[in-house]
């Protein structure tokens, strides 16, 4: 085993990071251990029917709502009367040309999936870089979320320039003792709790990365609501990397499906491996007009997402403070886009049927899932603040957190 494969067992063995086997998958609930399936779909069923929560997930939805939803929001975006699409032509193109209008890059192209454009990006930069290694956060999507398919698809191989839950720094990146070929950057790092470095930093970890002659891929799935962090438009901070991938679901509410953004040679040697790896579908036209109509119509509310989520935040902890909690964490404090991590001293079956009970018996879910923590006895629950968290005060979200804690507390 080589040390690659020893640091990326470190992050992925249960018993050395408790709780990374019941991550959420991204954009889903995480898989339920045997017996636990009654309490899951009651648990769903609650969330679904709760009439206060801060964001709705999509599996919230029925199939039936969610189709009927679909035809205005299209109308609204896009030609109807325009044909559908056939292998990425017509709505597809458009919203190709809108994602590289809003990133400011040369071209951009559609991917059904976030993992399938990320793997293309990474293998085409190597190909042209010469150097199959890819420098990357082991808490980056590829080496958690994507089942090694870097190295057992794409024949790359992974290092890591840091194992501290942010980011590398300059001096990590510059004094890394064996080269690489592309620096892939997660921003924000999702499972190092949605966390940004500072606009400085990020500036001077690219530079650093173009003084070793290496390509600066991002990871920007979440991209969107990074603007107000780091005070910049989506160019600007496109502008830093050779490449950036972003989705269209995590942030934007779509149906699914993705976008490659960057030099144009590049997209499109990145189409002709779309390809390859089967990603050119048929017929794309709902995940494409969904993708059209997050961009126009949720993109523009991020960023007061992010200054609610900031609200949120400080009204959990004051809350859990007004309920005696022993212990809480909230991180990163001062959040740093609309997507925090909470932990508490708590079994996470505990917290899970708290939860179900008080969005059963008072219609408000203030957290979803509940997943063990790094530590025996400690669970952590990321939270989303979207549309419906705005019309929550500062007092009702501490409210809501006092009478969680309190419920846990009681046993």
């Amino acid at each position: 085993m080589n040390e690659n494969e020893r640091n990326r067992q470190r992050v992925t063995d249960p018993a050395e990071h408790a709780g990374t086997e019941s991550r959420v998958p991204e954009g889903g609930e995480p898989g339920e251990a045997p017996g636990e399936g009654e309490a899951h779909a009651r648990r769903a069923a609650a969330l679904r029917g709760a009439e206060r929560v801060l964001a709705r997930h999509s599996m919230d939805a029925t199939l039936q709502e969610r189709l009927a939803a679909l035809p205005a929001q299209a109308a609204s975006v896009y030609d109807l009367a325009e044909p559908v699409d056939v292998y990425g032509n017509g709505v597809v193109e458009a919203l190709e040309d809108r994602v590289a209008d809003v990133l400011g890059t040369e071209a951009a192209a559609f991917f059904p999936t976030g993992t399938m454009a990320q793997q293309v990006a990474l293998r085409c930069w190597a190909g042209r870089s010469g150097n199959s290694t890819v420098a990357l956060h082991p808490l980056a999507h590829p080496e958690v979320h994507e089942g090694g398919a870097l190295v057992a698809v794409g024949g790359l191989r992974t290092v890591h320039p840091t194992r501290e839950r942010r980011l590398p720094t300059a001096a990590e990146v510059r004094e890394f003792p064996e080269p690489f070929g592309t620096l892939m950057l997660e921003l924000p790092l999702r499972d190092a709790g949605f966390t940004l470095p500072t606009w400085e930093e990020l500036t001077e970890v690219v530079a650093a990365a173009r003084e070793r002659d290496a390509v600066v891929h991002l990871d920007g799935a979440r991209l969107w609501e990074c603007t107000p962090h780091f005070g910049r438009s989506l160019p600007e901070i496109a502008a830093l990397a050779d490449t950036v991938y972003v989705s269209f679901y995590k942030s934007l509410e779509g149906i699914g499906g993705a976008a490659l953004a960057g030099p144009a040679e590049l997209v499109e040697e990145a189409r002709t491996w779309r390809h390859r790896y089967g990603g050119q579908v048929f017929q794309q036209f709902p995940t494409a007009l969904a993708a059209l109509h997050g961009l126009e119509t949720v993109l523009p509310l991020l960023p007061s997402y992010v200054a609610k989520a900031q609200e949120v935040a400080e009204a959990i902890g004051a809350g859990f403070t007004a309920a005696g909690l022993p212990w809480f964490r909230l991180h990163p404090r001062p959040v740093h886009t609309h997507q925090f991590q909470v932990w508490l001293p708590y079994e996470a079956k505990a917290l899970d049927a708290a939860v179900t009970e008080l969005a059963e018996q008072t219609g408000t879910a203030l957290f979803r899932r509940w997943m063990p923590g790094d530590a025996p006895g400690i669970s952590m629950a990321e939270v989303t603040v979207a549309g419906p968290g705005l019309a929550w005060t500062r007092e009702e979200v501490a409210g809501a957190a006092e009478e969680f804690a309190r419920r846990v507390s009681a046993g």
